[in-house]
């Protein structure tokens, strides 16, 4: 297995309160999800929340690919949730 994040693209999703991103083995699309929480916890006083998480993604990118790795090798799923304890 051989889980690759080509697309850097990711993706804020207020309702679910989690960044989404894609990562691809071989030719099989895999979605993920990183509960913002797992994140960082944001300046309550920060205006712009999407914009703030988004930034601590694109912070940590090696840590979350590394942990979204770990979780697919564990689950094989076409959907993976990253928690805070997953890291």
């Amino acid at each position: 297995m051989t889980l690759n994040f080509p697309n850097e693209s990711r993706s804020y999703d207020a309702r679910r309160n989690v960044i989404r991103f894609w990562g691809y083995d071989s030719a099989l699309e895999v979605s993920f999800l990183v509960e913002v929480n797992a994140l960082s916890k944001p300046d309550p006083l920060a205006g712009d929340l999407e914009a703030v998480y988004l930034e601590a993604f694109d912070a940590a990118r090696d840590r979350i690919y590394d942990t979204a790795r770990k979780v697919y090798a564990r689950t094989r799923d076409g959907v993976c949730l990253l928690s805070a304890a997953d890291f």
